[in-house]
């Protein structure tokens, strides 16, 4: 899983940042490793110069395999709070998106193996 970071001009990214966030993302999103090619991090400060509560966002952007590309925003008053809060919600869409294709696969197999057919239910007896 590869990980590219990128800033605008309000945010000075340094190397004890850019590895908090890879490690942050390697640990919340290690058990998609093996489906996600890459992640890209985008961070930004919405209100430039000035101070305000909500204004670092961070939009995570990632690339499985075999599939279109996924992308989460979070904004957040600091720049680690923020990554770690779009790294949750990928997590969830990850979660979600690849349970959906387990469990189209799996009716897929269930179907053309012939199981659940001619499936009769009987009541039980009182």
């Amino acid at each position: 899983m590869q990980i590219q970071i990128s800033s605008d001009k309000n945010i000075s990214m340094h190397k004890k940042l850019s590895t908090l966030i890879d490690s942050d993302l390697h640990r919340i999103l290690n058990r998609f490793k093996d489906e996600i090619t890459r992640v890209e991090v985008h961070l930004s400060d919405e209100n430039g110069d000035k101070s305000g509560a909500q204004d670092k966002r961070c939009r995570l952007e990632v690339r499985p395999k075999r599939h279109q590309s996924l992308a989460v925003t979070n904004d957040s008053a600091d720049i680690p709070s923020a990554v770690t809060g779009a790294a949750s919600k990928m997590q969830r869409l990850l979660n979600s998106t690849f349970g959906r294709i387990q469990d189209k696969n799996r009716s897929l197999t269930t179907r053309a193996s012939g199981q659940g057919q001619n499936l009769v239910l009987k009541p039980e007896a009182i």
